[in-house]
Parts: structure tokens; sequence; C-alpha cells
């Protein structure tokens, strides 16, 4: 393990991942969500499969005992994409991220659902106050109601992007039970081939011929997926995921920059503070699991016989 690797590759793929987000977001007033996502995911394929060549895993890594899995999780993901690109041509950028944090929260609960997972009195409460941070974010765009199309806009954006959430943490959820029997790159793989399919469903509402700027957007925003995905999948080869998930909150910091910069996006102080609620809450979460995971590797030693 070199956990120094790990988060210098973490923290590429969050730059990477917010860099495509801001391209999307950059087109989303020329071509519709679904036709986003398809570019997103078609243009991941090549780099993806590139990789696997390049470090001869193809065959092992496009290898599935479970196929029927990956497009349960691509139907979860795709539409929690689809959300998230709607949300993006809705929403500042950095709101947007806020709202994708209750993903991780969620995910909890849905674990213990559809899961089993145990669910103790400390992960309930981060959780709680996690979706009070979420709904302090969401509270200006649930009082905007009435106040004008651009306002009302701005509120639809806001339920379309938690619904977002919801969708990704149930794409998790599939993503828990693929991983005891499948590779990540077969999971990545799969993901994006199956989301550039499920995409094309989309096009009776409204595809179209983009300019060549646009297209050229569109393209390295797909690129940049596969990338990010690389650098995602790198990260846990080199430490463990409690070490490396805190990162993520990176991406604020970086919406924030290229809102400002790039979009002239001014976040309010209530939306720093619910996203300030909700990423505390997921770094307990954080912190938690990995203070289990320590004791149960104490456990084990401790039943191992010594001789």
């Amino acid at each position: 393990m070199t956990p120094l690797r790990g988060i210098a590759l973490k923290l590429c793929s969050v730059a990477v991942f917010m860099a495509m987000a801001s391209l999307i977001k950059a087109t989303s007033g020329q071509v519709p969500p679904g036709e986003a996502v398809f570019f997103r995911s078609a243009f991941a394929v090549p780099v993806i499969l590139v990789w696997l060549v390049a470090t001869r895993r193809l065959r092992e890594g496009l290898a599935t005992r479970n196929p029927l899995g990956h497009v349960w999780r691509g139907l979860m993901g795709t539409t929690a994409m689809g959300c998230g690109f709607a949300g993006l041509g809705l929403l500042p950028l950095p709101e947007v991220t806020a709202i994708g944090y209750a993903a991780p929260l969620l995910t909890v609960i849905f674990a213990a659902m559809f899961l089993g997972e145990e669910v103790r009195a400390f992960r309930i409460l981060t959780v709680m106050l996690g979706m009070a941070g979420v709904l302090v974010i969401l509270s200006p765009r649930l009082t905007a109601l009435g106040a004008g199309e651009m306002a009302e806009a701005e509120t639809l954006g806001a339920l379309i992007v938690l619904v977002g959430a919801v969708f990704s943490a149930l794409a998790q959820v599939f993503v828990r039970r693929l991983v005891i029997e499948e590779r990540t790159s077969a999971i990545v793989f799969y993901f994006s081939v199956t989301s550039a399919l499920l995409s094309l469903i989309s096009l009776p509402w409204g595809w179209v011929m983009p300019a060549a700027p646009t297209a050229a957007l569109l393209v390295l925003a797909g690129l940049l997926g596969g990338i990010g995905q690389i650098f995602l999948t790198s990260s846990y080869r080199h430490a463990d995921a409690s070490v490396i998930a805190p990162f993520e909150y990176a991406s604020m910091v970086l919406a924030l920059v290229v809102g400002y910069v790039v979009f002239d996006e001014v976040p309010t102080l209530v939306v720093l503070g619910g996203a300030t609620l909700v990423v505390a809450a997921g770094i307990l979460i954080i912190w938690r699991e990995r203070q289990l995971g320590l004791e149960r590797a104490r456990q084990r030693r401790a039943m191992t016989p010594q001789g």
C-alpha cells in the first residue's frame, strides 16, 4: 500500500470529474441531458479499453459472472447521471455538487434496507445531520415556488438533482453486490456501455446535431469521464477506501472555484452552511467505518491461533 499515491490519484479523479461536469454544464444549453449522457458514456469506453490493453488485463478485466447485475447498476446509474446533467443546466455548479453529497448518506439507508447491513445509532444520527444539511440547501428553492419562471426552474433543478442522488445511492447498492464477484474494471466498463445504450431511449425527446465546438466539448467530457474512472479505480489499489473517501469532498472547493471563475456563480451562505453539514456528516460516517474496520481486524487477530 502506498497511501500518498492513492490520495493523489483520488484527487486527480476529483479534478477530472469536475472538469467533465463543467464541460457538460457549458453545453447544457445546446444539447439535452440524455444526449450528454450518451457522449459522456460512449467516449469513455475507448479510454477504458486502451487502459485495459496497456495493463494487459483486457480478457480478465472484462470477464463477468453477473451480466444482469450490470444492467441493473447501469439503469440506476444512468438515471442518476441524467438527473445530474439536467441539474447542471438549471443550478449553479456548487449547489449541484452539494446536493449530490446526499448520495453516500442515502447509501447507508439503502444498504440497511436491501443488503441487511447493520446501522447503529451513530450512523443514523450522522445521516440525519447530513440530510438536515440537504434540507438547508433546498430550503430557498422550496420557498421560491410561484416566485417567477427562473425561480421555479431552479426549484425543479434542485429536486431533479436530489432524485439523481437517490438513484446514485441505489446504484452504489448494486455496486456493493457486484464487487463480491466482479472486477472493478468490468463494473466500470459495463456501466459505460450500458449507460450509452440506455441514453438512446431519450432520442425521441429532442436530440440535436451539435455544432462542432459543442460536439468537441462533449467528446472531451466523455474522454475525461473515462480518465477519471481510471484514476479512481487505480487509487483504491494504493490505499484503503476509508483513507481515500474523504478526499471526495475536495470537489466542493473545486466547484466553488470553477463556478465563480468560469460561470460567474457566487454561492449563498445557505448553500455553504448546508454543504458544511453534509460534508461533516459524510466524513463522520467514513471515520466511523474506519474505526469499525480496525476493530474487526483486531478481533480477527485475537481469534487467530498463535504458534
